[in-house]
């Protein structure tokens, strides 16, 4: 057994090209780099090195509208957190391009929570006077879901 991110180098050179598996890498692991606050108002997009070397690159970040001064204003620790994770001197300077946030990711809604006795029984009761049964199950669930949300 190994870590998937083990054989990311070896899967992903084909794919990424000369571009290499540092960019991916760094995207991966973004946030426990910079932390989840720094994570939130920039995104890195591109690590650029200088032709034939693979140290003192420049790291293009996408910065969310407001946050140039604040992201400017930390570079140096930005960079050594950067050049920490690589264990080198791989970035020299930031480059900021302003851009919209990256989107957080997609969490399912929890589902609702059962409903108790009490709420179940007037429940019941308003719906007692719906004829249609399917109306009447659809407008169930969707009080269920409304009186269970957490």
């Amino acid at each position: 057994m190994r870590a998937s991110g083990a054989s990311l180098p070896r899967i992903g050179a084909p794919i990424l090209g000369r571009e290499g598996t540092g960019t991916a890498q760094l995207i991966a692991e973004w946030p426990a780099i910079v932390g989840p606050a720094m994570a939130e108002l920039c995104q890195p997009m591109r690590l650029a090195f200088p032709r034939g070397e693979r140290r003192h690159g420049t790291l293009r970040l996408r910065v969310a509208s407001g946050a140039g001064p604040e992201i400017q204003h930390r570079e140096p620790l930005l960079i050594e957190r950067v050049n920490g994770y690589f264990g080198y001197a791989a970035v020299a300077r930031l480059a900021i391009l302003q851009g919209p946030p990256p989107l957080p990711e997609h969490q399912p809604p929890l589902p609702p929570r059962p409903l108790r006795p009490a709420e179940q029984e007037a429940l019941d009761q308003r719906l007692a006077g719906i004829a249609d049964p399917e109306l009447r199950e659809v407008l169930g669930r969707l009080g269920r879901a409304i009186i269970g949300s957490r």
